[in-house]
């Protein structure tokens, strides 16, 4: 019986653990929520400046919608995987170099399997003309994606660590974050709509899934479950001693 108890009242802390987890998740969802609809509507802004990169913070700075000026270098792209509306494939990375010689890596869009870097290359080479980038502030992504970490020696990505890629290719600073390329920022890429010869630009997630209330409540109602169970246990045992 006391083994039967200690082993409910575990299964009752766990279960309440895992709701109130999820009461902070929730917490975290509706900022993230409000924060993102705030900002992707906003004026575009500048994008920030490399004094500034040190001081950035998360929860002041993702999803600003900003811009930056420069000259794409195609040919030194990266590839990172992706899963949008248009099946798997890969998000284009294409670092911008500015004026001033910063530079911020774009993610210019999504791409299919077959897409050819070499052509984009030499498509993008012909006139080097400076372009001005619209799009989404979103952080750098280190380490890799569920289960599959990066491996830069075999350019292979799973996540959008700027950092990594940069040193992977040889740049001496980056910024710590990189441009979600928004619609018909690039060279019209939306209106051609074909991830097989040009990015696809404007596939940034901004509409997130909330389920955490629903989670939680029901975590706690299964520990209130095993609570009760408990207690008809106890009934049970005392009414047995008498």
């Amino acid at each position: 019986m006391v083994i039967i108890f200690a082993c409910g009242v575990a299964v009752f802390s766990a279960l309440m653990a895992l709701g109130i987890w999820q009461v902070y998740r929730l917490d975290w969802k509706l900022e993230l929520i409000e924060r993102v609809e705030l900002r992707v509507d906003a004026p575009v802004v500048a994008m920030p400046s490399s004094e500034t990169w040190i001081r950035l913070q998360p929860e002041k700075s993702e999803y600003r919608h900003v811009e930056a000026t420069g000259t794409l270098m195609p040919e030194l792209s990266v590839r990172a995987t992706a899963t949008t509306l248009y099946g798997s494939g890969y998000w284009l990375m294409t670092p911008l170099k500015l004026d001033n010689g910063d530079l911020v890596m774009i993610n210019r869009g999504f791409v299919s399997s077959d897409f050819d870097i070499a052509a984009d290359t030499a498509r993008l080479n012909e006139t080097k003309e400076p372009v001005t980038v619209r799009g989404l502030l979103r952080l750098s992504e280190p380490d890799g994606g569920f289960l599959r970490a990066n491996r830069p020696e075999k350019n292979r990505w799973y996540s959008r660590d700027v950092e990594a890629m940069a040193e992977t290719a040889g740049f001496d600073q980056v910024a710590p974050f990189f441009i979600d390329a928004e619609a018909n920022s690039l060279q019209g890429s939306v209106q051609v709509m074909d991830p097989s010869r040009t990015p696809v630009p404007g596939l940034t997630v901004i509409h997130f899934r909330n389920n955490h209330l629903v989670y939680a409540l029901t975590w706690f109602v299964l520990a209130f479950t095993v609570a009760g169970g408990l207690g008809f246990l106890l009934r049970d045992q005392f009414k047995s001693s008498l």
